[in-house]
């Protein structure tokens, strides 16, 4: 891997970048996720920042049912991520659509429209729940970056893999 991957590697690991979306919920889950960056729990201690851009992210935080009119952003924002990228949805509405299910205006839960990496469950999340959730979507986008990339020359692991031992005859 050249030097410059190496640092973008290193440094998603360190410092995850999320992009947050509201798909139509009640703001409950919102405002546990502001909670997060505050100094009770103080995520950017950790490197978690909240970020304006979802060019700039690398974990897509949604929270709500999706609706109509939200679905064919969700998949636009959702393209607009760099990969490697991770999708938390946070709280109960985007896993099950909770309380909205039925509704005319609901078009299904999140994992209808975009592949979802962790689920964070609550009505609302407690926000170190939340803050878990991303943690674990840390390693999951650490095991994407790490299957992507290829060995670095003279790395142990670039060489050819032993090979497996035939039957031993009877």
């Amino acid at each position: 891997m050249n030097p410059w991957k190496r640092l973008v590697a290193g440094c998603r690991k360190k410092s995850p970048w999320l992009f947050h979306m509201n798909a139509g919920s009640c703001n409950g889950c919102d405002i546990e996720l502001v909670a997060c960056l505050t100094p009770r729990y103080d995520v950017e201690q950790l490197g978690i920042r909240l970020e304006g851009s979802p060019r700039h992210a690398d974990i897509l935080c949604v929270s709500g049912p999706v609706t109509r009119n939200t679905a064919q952003a969700i998949r636009t924002v959702y393209g607009q991520v760099c990969s490697p990228k991770a999708v938390v949805a946070i709280g109960s509405c985007p896993a099950s659509t909770n309380a909205f299910v039925g509704s005319p205006t609901v078009d299904g839960p999140l994992s209808k429209h975009l592949p979802v990496d962790v689920f964070v469950p609550g009505c609302p999340p407690r926000p170190d729940a939340i803050v878990e959730g991303v943690a674990r979507a840390v390693q999951i986008l650490a095991e994407r970056e790490a299957a992507t990339t290829p060995p670095a020359r003279g790395d142990p692991a670039a060489a050819d893999p032993a090979p497996v031992p035939s039957e031993q005859p009877r």
